[in-house]
C-alpha cells in the first residue's frame, strides 16, 4: 500500500521545507501557506522515500523528509515511472494530476550545496490539484482508475 510519510511546508522558494501534521490542499492552488503553491502546473511536489533512500546509501545520511522541498513524501510508489496525466487520490478526498516528471534544478538550491547531488530532477513529480482536501502523515495513495 502507497501511503504519505510526510506532509511539508515552508514559506520561502528555494528552501528546505518542515513537516506539519495536516495540510490543506486548495483545489487549483496546492498546499496552503506553502511558496510553491498558487496558479501554475506546479503546485505541488512529491517525492518517494524511496528516492531519498538512494541519496542515503551514497553516505549523506541526514536526510529527512522536506530536505528536498518536497510538499509530500511518499512511500510505496514509484512516482517518476507514472505518466503526466495520472490522477492520485490522497487520503480520503485530495484528487492530485500529475502535470510534470522531474525538473531542471537550480545550481544554488540548498540541498545540492549541502550533496553535491540531488535527487528531486530525477525522480520528484510535480502535481495540480483538481479536488482540495486534508492530508496527513499516514494517508493511503492511490491511482484513480481510467488515468
Amino acid at each position: 500500500m502507497a501511503k504519505v510519510v510526510s506532509v511539508n511546508i515552508s514559506e520561502r522558494k528555494g528552501t528546505i521545507k518542515k513537516p506539519i501534521e495536516v495540510g490543506y490542499f486548495r483545489e487549483n492552488h496546492g498546499l496552503e501557506g506553502d511558496a510553491h503553491a498558487g496558479n501554475w502546473h506546479r503546485q505541488v511536489s512529491l517525492l518517494a522515500q524511496e528516492s531519498i533512500d538512494k541519496m542515503k546509501r551514497m553516505g549523506i545520511w541526514d536526510l529527512v523528509a522536506g530536505k528536498f522541498a518536497e510538499n509530500i513524501t511518499t512511500e510505496g510508489i514509484e512516482l517518476y515511472t507514472l505518466p503526466v496525466g495520472t490522477r492520485l487520490k490522497v487520503g480520503e478526498e485530495v484528487i492530485l494530476e500529475i502535470s510534470q516528471i522531474g525538473k531542471k534544478c537550480h545550481e544554488a538550491c540548498e540541498i545540492r550545496k549541502i550533496t553535491g547531488d540531488c535527487i528531486m530532477p530525477r525522480e520528484g513529480i510535480f502535481a495540480k490539484v483538481i479536488k482540495g482536501g486534508f492530508v496527513r502523515p499516514g494517508d493511503e495513495i492511490e491511482i484513480v482508475p481510467g488515468t
